[in-house]
């Protein structure tokens, strides 16, 4: 069995990649990568007998021998910032891993995807349709949001001042470490019978702004408010009010086998 992981020296694939390490010999691994940067995930499994191979989304040159004799392909969505540049390095892969046998393919897509929107959501949607058009057998893994996104509400602001403000709303968040979907999908990986599932890889309870508030008052060691304001302007909101974030699901729980990361252990990173 030879798994391969692209996308290898982000940030999702280093983390699936140490995961897997654990649970399936080295030998079954292989990386793909972009550029030749190593990672110390990435010497480990080089130094255990792991492989590394040149896969570049913008250089379809490199796919044949990058898929040879690979049995099941996780496929890491593009980050490029055009999405029809997107859509078209994924269904690139695709058709390259059916064309070279590749028995199974993964997806990380985006969970809870809103029908007849614009944007992220319809990239993942659309490269769906490709693979579910290629009749291999799959796996579509729709990640929810990245708690990262907390990075720019200004904690440590909402720290100092002890209020933390934001625009008027019901907001509720089924955000999610990275951590968490690495442990999930290297399961996945590791293990038999997932064939032709969706699995939704988001909290199966949300938060909201007070509940972050608290949490902050935790580690400020004095009250920290929610507070509301119709003049906070960031990109983010917009981006946000774009996406699901509301919806639930025990998935993520079920394939890791334990709870998901805690509001207070998910925001420390960003507080340090």
């Amino acid at each position: 069995m030879a798994i391969m992981i692209t996308g290898a020296t982000g940030q999702l694939g280093n983390l699936i990649i140490a995961n897997l390490l654990v649970k399936v010999p080295a030998t079954e691994i292989i990386a793909g990568v972009r550029h030749w940067g190593m990672s110390s995930t990435l010497k480990a499994l080089k130094d255990q007998g792991g492989e590394i191979r040149c896969m570049d989304y913008d250089n379809p040159e490199t796919f044949q021998k990058a898929l040879s004799d690979v049995n099941k392909l996780l496929l890491i969505s593009s980050s490029h910032p055009d999405d029809t540049v997107r859509l078209t390095q994924h269904t690139s892969v695709i058709h390259a891993a059916k064309n070279a046998g590749v028995e199974q393919i993964l997806y990380t897509s985006f969970a809870f995807p809103r029908k007849g929107l614009k944007g992220s959501s319809s990239v993942h949607r659309l490269t769906e349709q490709v693979i579910f058009d290629s009749r291999m057998k799959y796996t579509i893994l729709r990640n929810g949001l990245y708690i990262d996104f907390v990075n720019v509400l200004g904690l440590h602001e909402a720290i100092q001042s002890g209020v933390l403000t934001t625009p008027s709303g019901d907001w509720q968040f089924n955000a999610v470490t990275r951590s968490d979907l690495a442990r999930a999908i290297a399961n996945v990986l590791a293990e038999k019978g997932h064939e032709q599932r969706i699995y939704e890889l988001a909290a199966p309870q949300t938060w909201n702004f007070a509940d972050l508030a608290e949490v902050l008052t935790e580690f400020a060691g004095k009250t920290v408010i929610h507070s509301e304001n119709v003049s906070v302007q960031h990109w983010i909101y917009p981006f946000l009010s774009s996406i699901d974030t509301g919806s639930t699901s025990k998935d993520l729980e079920q394939l890791t086998g334990q709870p998901i990361t805690s509001l207070k252990e998910s925001i420390a990173p960003f507080l340090n």
